[in-house]
């Protein structure tokens, strides 16, 4: 290297060195206000209930509030743009799913990229889906239901948390892979189609175990089977669609936390360091596992080469198996 290229390098260090200073001691004091965790999806879904007990956890690990605002509507594209929106500064965070690498194929109009706006910080939980029909449906079995779809194509309908969803997704799936022609039926939130279906108004849905469980257990619905590739811990006595009526059918939902893009990496660093000591705490296994869900605990670049994969993974569904895009 040359007397002046030498040069050159060196003042661009020291000019670099205040700020790459000055960054690090923004992360060590992190936070010194309160924390947002935007939740695109309505109260009382497995994202917002998951994100609560998250912040909870964080706010008593930082001093800091975690505060959870819902920001429904739009498959979750609503929220998600808030989030993009907002100051890049770990003071505004996302807890999303698979809804968001879904909506990447399933929704061209939305006005962001995931991957380009979003930072990922660390994946969550991941939980199976659980498949109910009205107690009025005469279908005690899922091959009983399928059954039933098809003496009755088109006649029959199943409720989601709207489009791109993981429960639209899974139920498209279902759809296709038990050769069923049943109608789509989008509501604003999970806890919206959880009622539907509980009323009657629709005859079917493909929901998050932790979230309709009780309601299995009330009897306010029948449950026919559950989406993983094994029973689920919650629901032990329940078969997979696997083994009873669509062999190889699997759905899941998981969640997980992004900040806007540009949020200095210490602070990603930070807040994965911490959600990781989180879901690790014998009192979060012990009450995930009851409510049939699996921590899932990666670093920043691991969740970042997880998420792209599952782009990919449901860009092919939506291609083969959904309605088209709107």
């Amino acid at each position: 290297m040359t007397g002046r290229k030498y040069a050159l390098a060196l003042a661009a260090a020291l000019l670099a060195t205040p700020a790459l200073v000055a960054t690090q001691c923004v992360a060590q004091d992190y936070p010194t206000r309160p924390v947002k965790i935007i939740v695109p999806f309505g109260p009382g879904g497995p994202a917002d209930v998951t994100a609560r007990q998250i912040g909870s956890i964080l706010q008593e690990n930082f001093g800091q509030p975690f505060v959870v605002e819902n920001r429904t509507g739009a498959g979750g594209v609503i929220g998600t743009v808030e989030a993009v929106k907002s100051t890049p500064d770990g003071y505004t965070l996302l807890m999303m799913s698979n809804t968001q690498t879904a909506n990447e194929s399933l929704v061209p109009t939305r006005k962001y990229e995931l991957m380009r706006d979003l930072a990922p910080i660390a994946p969550v939980n991941s939980s199976d889906l659980v498949i109910v029909v009205h107690p009025q449906v005469p279908a005690k079995t899922l091959a009983e239901f399928i059954a039933l779809a098809k003496s009755q194509p088109g006649k029959l309908n199943y409720a989601s948390s709207g489009q791109g969803t993981p429960y639209h997704m899974a139920g498209e799936l279902f759809k296709a892979m038990a050769g069923i022609d049943v109608v789509h039926v989008p509501y604003r939130n999970s806890g919206e189609a959880r009622s539907g279906v509980i009323g009657g108004q629709v005859q079917m849905m493909i929901d998050a175990v932790p979230a309709m469980a009780p309601n299995v257990a009330g009897n306010q619905v029948r449950a026919l089977a559950t989406t993983g590739k094994s029973r689920s811990s919650a629901l032990p006595n329940l078969p997979t669609a696997s083994e009873t009526g669509v062999p190889g059918y699997e759905a899941t939902i998981w969640l997980g936390l992004m900040a806007p893009a540009g949020t200095p990496k210490p602070i990603i660093d930070k807040l994965n360091a911490a959600v990781n000591a989180a879901i690790k705490r014998p009192d979060i296994v012990k009450l995930w596992a009851q409510q049939g869900a699996v921590a899932m605990s990666m670093s920043p670049e691991e969740f970042d080469k997880y998420l792209r994969g599952d782009i990919v993974k449901w860009a092919e569904v939506v291609k083969k198996f959904t309605d088209k895009p709107q």
